[in-house]
């Protein structure tokens, strides 16, 4: 592995600690993301439209240029709505 990529990889582990933080330090946080997101699943351009709804609406701050780190976090979110629609 080289030098840069262990340096994206510590990026993105940074990144990810302190949204963790965020998220245990406020328990209601993964809960309005998630209510966020089956809002606007189905909208046109659904991505970028979570991540400006989650941006304003709570302590989590996902910039327009997203970074591998929040590219990820809204990956899972699209992953926990299709696990949630599989159940019902």
């Amino acid at each position: 592995m080289s030098s840069v990529e262990e340096s994206r990889q510590g990026k993105v582990i940074d990144e990810l600690k302190t949204f963790i933080k965020k998220v245990l330090s406020d328990p209601g946080l993964a809960q309005k993301c998630m209510e966020i997101a089956r809002e606007l699943k189905d909208e046109p351009d659904a991505q970028r439209k979570i991540a400006e709804a989650i941006s304003s609406q709570t302590v989590v701050r996902i910039p327009e240029v997203m970074s591998e780190a929040d590219k990820m976090f809204i990956e899972i979110i699209h992953d926990v709505l299709e696990d949630e629609s599989a159940l019902y």
